[in-house]
């Protein structure tokens, strides 16, 4: 037979096919719910010229509920089913590679990498089960990492300490843009200004841009 795989490896349009196949319904923040496992899950798929027999997709179970709607810090899901990527958290800090428009900066708050909002609100998380697979469970202290101490990270300390994770692929540039708006966000302190004064004379000038603005945030002057 011939077969190709993907976890979220190539561009395959994964939660309509999950959609399709009876594993879930697409809920109103977009992502794909399965009334046992909620939306905490990944999807992979397996293409073959084998003859399978179909499966029939299952019905919506979001009712009336709102609750991803409502709690999206950028209100990024502009109606039910409907998310403007533009806007989401999850899209600025992991896949776009310029500056962040400044409307959205105060909105992220403290998230660097992601955000899960509108799972973590979800009536239908409350079934999912913690994992007892390895290789999820939280490594090198990132499951209360200190942003300050983040900041601080050379190149090759990124490269080494995220080997083997998904975050390494924004690369150390977005890392740092990611960090300062944090910051900038974050309760005045010392250390979070010298942190922060730090990275002001940075080589990219993306992550200046964003250090500028984080220090901005503090009224405090470069």
């Amino acid at each position: 037979m011939g077969y190709r795989v993907f976890t979220d490896s190539a561009p395959v349009m994964e939660k309509a096919l999950a959609q399709k196949s009876g594993l879930g319904w697409i809920g109103k923040h977009t992502n794909v719910l399965n009334r046992q496992n909620g939306s905490y899950f990944f999807l992979g798929e397996i293409y073959t010229d084998l003859p399978l027999p179909l499966t029939e997709p299952v019905s919506d179970h979001c009712g009336s509920c709102t609750a991803c709607i409502d709690i999206c810090p950028t209100q990024a899901i502009i109606a039910p089913y409907e998310l403007d990527a533009r806007r989401c958290i999850s899209y600025l800090t992991i896949e776009l590679r310029g500056s962040i428009p400044v409307e959205f900066r105060p909105m992220m708050g403290n998230r660097i990498y992601g955000c899960d909002d509108c799972q973590l609100v979800c009536p239908w998380n409350k079934f999912a089960q913690m994992t007892t697979e390895s290789a999820y469970l939280p490594r090198e202290g990132l499951d209360a990492p200190q942003l300050v101490d983040l900041f601080t990270w050379t190149e090759s300390e990124f490269l080494q300490r995220l080997e083997g994770s998904p975050i390494r692929r924004i690369g150390y540039e977005c890392w740092l843009r990611n960090i300062a708006i944090a910051l900038g966000n974050a309760k005045t302190s010392q250390t979070v200004l010298a942190a922060l004064k730090d990275r002001i004379e940075y080589p990219s000038e993306l992550v200046r841009e964003h250090v500028q603005w984080a220090l901005e945030q503090h009224n405090t002057p470069s």
